[in-house]
């Protein structure tokens, strides 16, 4: 069982040619959690160093980066939100949120501090782990649960605000693939349905967010509902 002072770097891992293991760092300050989930992930192929603390994270990435930070959001001292404020600033390694929180001022934090994804430490272990490589691989990824309570808010908070971009021109496949990215869909759930490949669902989602002038798909899919686009 791994012990409170437990933070090192990834081991390494016989792995097979072609084929690189993900490697994660896992920031919580629970250490049963941490080596619960780490036992798990270690046995889904992956290799998961961990943390006990925002500031233990910063530290360890400065001098042996992961693939992909899995993040708790509420730790003492440095909170998730401010360790990924923190990273963001320094490092191009995406951070994926990993808490009990589905409140929607939460998400809404989290992403705005640069977080590339948001999952429910409750979600099935394949849900982790898919959130997990969607990140490493560029894309976002909220659990479904938490995309549903955020848009539904989101409908009932009303119209855009003035800050929002109220006329946006947008190609048919580009509606397409916003309505859907609206309902919480991925890169490869949304190529399925529009019979299109995930790298051509990438690059619209890319020219979507050039177009609203914002950051990530979280935001895009609550400026699609709030303009009424989707």
């Amino acid at each position: 069982m791994a012990s409170e002072s437990d933070e090192q770097p990834p081991a390494e891992r016989a792995r097979a040619p072609g084929a690189p293991v993900l490697r994660l760092l896992l920031v919580d300050d629970h250490s049963f959690y941490r080596a619960g989930l780490r036992s798990m992930l270690a046995d889904q192929g992956l290799d998961v160093a961990e943390a006990r603390s925002g500031a233990a994270a910063i530290d360890l990435i400065a001098t042996t980066p992961p693939d992909v930070v899995l993040m708790d959001l509420h730790m003492p001292g440095m909170s998730g939100i401010d360790a990924t404020r923190r990273l963001r600033e320094t490092s191009a390694v995406p951070v994926v949120m990993l808490t009990v929180s589905a409140d929607d001022r939460d998400v809404v934090e989290a992403v705005r501090a640069g977080a590339r994804g948001y999952l429910l430490k409750d979600a099935p272990l394949e849900e982790i782990v898919a959130g997990a490589r969607a990140a490493a691989a560029g894309d976002a990824w909220i659990s479904p649960r938490v995309t549903s309570a955020l848009l539904d808010h989101t409908r009932e908070s009303g119209a855009a605000t003035a800050d929002e971009p109220v006329a946006v021109h947008l190609s048919d496949r580009e509606h397409d693939v916003l309505r859907l990215l609206a309902a919480g869909k991925d890169n490869a759930a949304i190529g399925r349905e529009l019979h299109i490949s995930a790298g051509t669902v990438r690059k619209n989602v890319s020219s979507i967010l050039a177009k609203l002038e914002i950051d990530n798909r979280v935001e895009a899919a609550v400026y699609a509902v709030r303009l009424g686009l989707a």
